[in-house]
């Protein structure tokens, strides 16, 4: 079987709404919200970019037949919802062009529609720039994945220069660039790293979704190597790793978003927008294209709703609804060194 095919059949596979750190976060309700839901804005912008939502469909496939199929319906739920959307990784594109077509559809499908293309860490700035022209994509995101190539058996072993990639392609391409991990958390760390290189944007995509080096492990022979299923920090530790840099540049966030209140609660803890990929995908293989586009729909519905019940007008003034965490979370933080107090009493 192709790759790209085991990707997406292992995925559904291992795909379940099981807890994850959205769930140990909680919003304090107050009693009176003093707005109605027609006063609702859930629109956001950041880059050079702007919705009228606050989510987006993330990175999931591309290279295969059965890819193909899947990102044309992508691309048809991302045209009749105005979600922004991104293809897969396009490296297999670049190593063999009769594959482009697997990737085009989406831009066929939805012409006027806001696309990214994505690709590896470890290519060139000549190579981003034949991505982005592949299907006139409006940005690009660079995926950095260590953990995956390290279980993938025909992964990447050599990571000199990922940093430099992107330093080059970010001061180099016309159109805006994210960098995004892909499940495993970003610490601030490495978002200070990446801020030093002149990125702009980061999508920090935690633990807690879709598990790439459990996928990559069923792809094995032994599957010897499980106890890095669980690798990396979660969305929420990884957005709590981001609180200083928001000033700075752009945060996206995804990993494990299951339901409209984890993307409530990702815009609370500083996301700009919401990314959204297991989920969507698993909706789209069980019930169809008609149901993703209403579970879509849904969500828009769903984050009005929530907005009112905490009295927020706008996908801004989330960051200033008061949340309280769990003893995990607060490990975490007192660990790291992170104020976590703070956000019990933002409202004030």
């Amino acid at each position: 079987m192709n790759r790209k095919d085991e990707h997406i059949s292992l995925a559904k596979a291992f795909h379940k709404n099981k807890t994850n750190d959205f769930d140990q976060i909680r919003f304090v309700h107050h009693s009176f919200s003093e707005i109605a839901m027609d006063d609702v804005d859930i629109s956001t912008s950041f880059l050079d970019f702007s919705f009228k939502q606050p989510f987006y469909i993330n990175a999931m496939t591309g290279g295969s037949d059965r890819a193909k199929e899947i990102n044309q319906q992508l691309g048809i739920i991302a045209r009749e919802t105005g979600v922004m959307v991104a293809t897969g990784s396009v490296n297999a594109a670049l190593k063999d062009p009769n594959l482009a077509d697997t990737y085009q559809i989406m831009r066929k499908e939805n012409p006027d529609g806001v696309i990214l293309a994505n690709i590896g860490a470890g290519l060139s700035l000549e190579e981003a720039k034949k991505a982005v022209d592949l299907f006139q994509a409006d940005g690009l995101q660079i995926h950095v994945n260590i953990p995956q190539e390290l279980v993938m058996p025909e992964g990447d072993r050599d990571f000199h220069g990922w940093l430099d990639n992107i330093e080059d392609i970010v001061s180099h391409l016309s159109v805006p660039v994210i960098v995004k991990e892909v499940g495993f958390g970003m610490s601030s760390e490495t978002i200070e790293q990446l801020v030093w290189r002149g990125v702009k944007a980061v999508d920090v995509s935690g633990q807690g979704g879709t598990s790439f080096t459990q996928i990559e492990n069923a792809r094995r022979k032994k599957r010897e190597l499980g106890f890095l299923t669980d690798w990396g920090q979660s969305t929420v530790l990884s957005l709590l790793e981001s609180v200083n840099w928001q000033r700075d540049l752009t945060v996206l966030a995804s990993g494990g978003v299951r339901q409209s209140l984890d993307i409530v609660k990702a815009l609370s803890l500083g996301a700009k927008s919401v990314g959204v990929a297991g989920t969507i995908l698993n909706q789209l293989m069980t019930n169809g294209l008609d149901e993703t586009i209403e579970l879509v729909q849904q969500w828009e519905d769903e984050l009005k709703l929530s907005y009112t019940l905490l009295g927020k007008k706008t996908t801004a003034e989330l960051t200033t609804t008061d949340i309280i965490f769990s003893s995990e979370i607060i490990h975490w933080c007192e660990s790291r060194g992170i104020a976590y107090q703070p956000f019990a009493k933002r409202s004030k």
